[in-house]
């Protein structure tokens, strides 16, 4: 398998695999620097997240449950080309890795360089993944030219403008007949004990993401992204999307 390595997009100006390790500029967008400084942004940030015990707390015991709902979407086995969009806090990508097939590939996307070297410590040397420093909103690699994509708690993350951008293009990166695997926010049902006292802490720690309680996935994806299927978990607070191209 291919060793996991650091590279640019096809088309873009810099050349992977580098000695020093180094990744080009790529704009920090506004809205993380202002708004996520204190989760992603910091080192101190990304050392203190980086514990599958914690990310686990911050989503209420259901990190394992949720992140097996979006492998098994996925398969045992996968073939082709997969896009993971954005780095995620614990063991999810490392799971994956397990997953690819001896004639698969894994290229996770991140506009972070913080969050792409703490990816690229906690990966074996040999899994077959490549990490590539890009905005979310401008993937940069050719349409139709993956087979499978997953977003596990990205879009929350992101205001409107910018949610609809990164999922435009992850529908226009992946295949006729392709995958998209989304886990997220939810609106929980009304009598879950968490749908009154959470929603304080949500908006002023993460803002955006009561925008998924007040609207659909779907409302925000281009006309021609595919046929949807959602399953909720915990209550309705969770839920996966899968976006069938």
């Amino acid at each position: 398998m291919p060793s996991q390595r650091l590279r640019a997009p096809e088309g873009a100006q810099w050349s992977a695999g580098s000695s020093s390790g180094a990744i080009p500029p790529v704009a920090i967008p506004r809205y993380l620097e202002e708004t996520y400084w204190w989760a992603y942004v910091h080192p101190g940030a990304v050392r203190f997240f980086e514990r599958q015990w914690l990310v686990n707390l911050i989503l209420w015991g259901n990190f394992r449950r949720l992140t097996d709902a979006a492998l098994s979407e996925l398969g045992t086995t996968i073939s082709g080309r997969t896009l993971q969009v954005a780095c995620v806090y614990g063991d999810l990508t490392e799971r994956l890795c397990e997953r690819i097939a001896a004639d698969g590939s894994l290229e996770v996307v991140d506009v972070l360089p913080v969050q792409l070297r703490n990816l690229k410590r906690k990966l074996s040397p040999e899994a077959p993944v490549t990490l590539i420093h890009r905005d979310s909103a401008a993937l940069g690699a050719n349409t139709a030219s993956y087979d499978q994509a997953l977003l596990f708690f990205l879009l929350h993350e992101q205001p409107e403008a910018v949610r609809r951008r990164t999922l435009a293009e992850t529908v226009r990166v992946v295949k006729p007949g392709g995958k998209i695997v989304i886990v997220d926010y939810h609106r929980p049902r009304p009598w879950h004990p968490l749908a009154h006292g959470f929603k304080p802490l949500l908006r002023r720690l993460e803002p955006y993401a009561l925008d998924l309680w007040r609207e659909e996935i779907r409302e925000w994806l281009p006309p021609d992204a595919g046929r949807l299927s959602k399953t909720t978990y915990f209550g309705g607070l969770y839920q996966k999307l899968v976006i069938h191209r």
